[in-house]
């Protein structure tokens, strides 16, 4: 039905979440309407994000620097750390503007059914990062799913013997709701009445 080349840009959009077949042929057309410089320009982008963005050698959030200019910032408390499973909901939860500690991306959670245990998680530095604090607290701010509750069961286990506080989000976050979908309004009242879970 289309040119083959069209139905691989339509193709491409497609793997984008939340994209079906009939928006990303709009955005397929739509690209084929940019002046060939704005295209240049627009792949050149794509190139220099996929080449020059990483992880935060600290938290693991995405930065085009080794240490992430959050993990830089003298003016946040570094004893606050929120723990998310990825680095979207860091974005999420800067919109609100009320938090002003640090994070940690998980980059995934503790799910046995899929074969993902704790060594596959980024754990260990969460761990290490945990040990040169002064009396810290953690806010796990993970989905209240069957995995997100393994996470938070298995992290409050290996640090129940240090001075640490443990926390989580307020479960007025809807079952299932992907944090990064989040509104500001609920997010900032998640962080309020985030409860403790740590003796």
């Amino acid at each position: 039905m289309y040119p083959l080349d069209l139905e691989k840009l339509i193709g491409y959009y497609q793997k984008l979440p939340g994209i079906g077949e009939k928006s990303a042929e709009r955005l397929a057309i739509a690209t084929l309407e940019l002046s060939e410089d704005e295209v240049l320009d627009f792949s050149e982008t794509i190139k220099n994000a996929k080449k020059n963005l990483t992880r935060c050698t600290i938290c693991g959030h995405l930065t085009d620097q080794e240490i992430c200019p959050i993990c830089q910032d003298e003016s946040r408390n570094h004893n606050i750390i929120c723990v998310i499973e990825d680095y979207k909901s860091i974005f999420s939860l800067e919109k609100t503007g009320t938090f002003h500690g640090t994070y940690h991306v998980l980059n995934g959670l503790i799910s046995p059914m899929d074969d993902i245990g704790p060594e596959d998680i980024n754990l260990s530095s969460l761990i290490s990062r945990v040990s040169k604090l002064n009396n810290p607290e953690l806010i796990l701010a993970l989905k209240p799913t069957v995995e997100g509750e393994a996470t938070t069961l298995y992290i409050k286990k290996i640090l129940e013997d240090q001075k640490v506080t443990i926390s989580r989000l307020s479960y007025g976050i809807p079952i299932g709701a992907e944090i990064d979908y989040l509104d500001n309004v609920t997010l900032e009242k998640a962080l309020e009445d985030r409860k403790k879970i740590s003796e």
